[in-house]
């Protein structure tokens, strides 16, 4: 089994573990943690290797102890602090592996609820674990960059000289992200000069400032929705998606646009249904009032329908007999929260696909 196919088999299990909706901390050890720790390559019933409930004095405190340390060749590489299933790791208190953090000679450390997975480091200041993770790994939703970077933390790939390189890298592409999509969303003055110095010739007052914030606002939609189409239809094995990068879509109308949050539903879709399908099989075709997620382009086999534009966000789905049933979201990522119902829409589809 390669490693891809551990953590879709993991994924599997986690899946059957939140069916049980009272499961406390020690069992989601049992179910999903040491299962995790197993699929990186640790012998979770080597104690000298998976070291439960492991003990270090911090100060005046005695006795504390951090769920797990894991160590390599005798050295602890990393620690873990588990918290229950259905916590939510945004809020959860860990304070404990903060203390541990600084009077260990490690660098890693792991929050964890089983189903996602924060890594911790030093890169702030040394022996003091940042208060931000410098990486994220959920079993619910995931790509190939992520395993790539989950994979690194295997035993048999730990170093932790390269660990801590990508950890600095991923934090300040973070960084970098985050002020990108706050300029996207509302470019500021300065950037929109920054900008603005390439092309326009005359002096860039602060009412051609203002002038200029739609059209840099409207260049960035346009890339963002280029380069998603194209890396799309590579991936649906369009061969002239690299000469062509903005096609004609058979239902697009010229006026019409899809956003980044339809694009990140479409895509949350995509992961969620490739559980069960190619994920070529699950394709976007847009609307004015609305964006269709489909199955084989097939707008008689619909898997849901998005509204995502404006103050109120909602998603349509359809049952077997094609009736529908609105719910109301906040945005892309509660569509997590019917990762079921989109698996049984995509599922039906495929097993009546020959």
């Amino acid at each position: 089994m390669n490693f891809k196919d551990a953590v879709v088999g993991l994924a599997g299990r986690l899946a059957k573990a939140k069916a049980r909706p009272d499961l406390a901390e020690e069992a989601t050890k049992n179910a999903v943690i040491l299962p995790f720790l197993g699929m990186l390559g640790f012998d979770v019933f080597d104690p000298q290797e998976v070291m439960p409930e492991f003990t270090a004095d911090v100060g005046m405190k005695r006795g504390e102890k951090v769920d797990y340390a894991v160590a390599i060749d005798g050295k602890i590489q990393f620690i873990l602090e588990a918290k229950p299933l259905n916590s939510s790791l945004s809020s959860a208190q860990y304070s404990q592996l903060y203390r541990y953090f600084g009077v260990t000679e490690v660098h890693i450390a792991i929050l964890t609820n089983g189903a996602e997975y924060w890594f911790f480091t030093d890169i702030d200041a040394p022996n003091k674990m940042d208060e931000k993770p410098f990486f994220k790994f959920s079993l619910e939703a995931w790509d190939d960059n992520d395993l790539r970077e989950l994979e690194k933390f295997t035993k048999a790939a730990f170093d932790i000289d390269q660990v801590q390189e990508t950890a600095s890298a991923l934090k300040y592409t973070r960084l970098a992200a985050s002020y990108i999509t706050a300029q996207m969303q509302d470019p500021d003055d300065d950037f929109v000069r920054l900008v603005g110095r390439s092309f326009y010739d005359g002096n860039l007052t602060a009412k051609v400032v203002e002038t200029l914030k739609p059209n840099v606002k409207r260049a960035f939609d346009d890339i963002l929705r280029q380069r998603v189409r194209q890396r799309l239809e590579v991936a649906l094995g369009d061969d002239e998606a690299e000469s062509d990068p903005e096609p004609a879509t058979p239902s697009r109308k010229d006026d019409i646009q899809t956003t980044e949050e339809e694009w990140r539903a479409f895509y949350i879709i995509r992961a969620i249904g490739s559980e069960v399908t190619d994920a070529a099989n699950i394709t976007l075709r847009d609307a004015k009032a609305y964006c269709a997620i489909l199955f084989g382009d097939n707008n008689r086999k619909p898997i849901c329908r998005l509204f995502l534009e404006g103050a109120t966000k909602s998603v349509i789905f359809f049952d077997a007999e094609k009736n529908e049933e609105r719910v109301y979201v906040d945005g892309a990522d509660d569509l997590y929260k019917y990762k079921e119902r989109i698996k049984q829409a995509v599922g039906s589809y495929a097993q009546a696909t020959p």
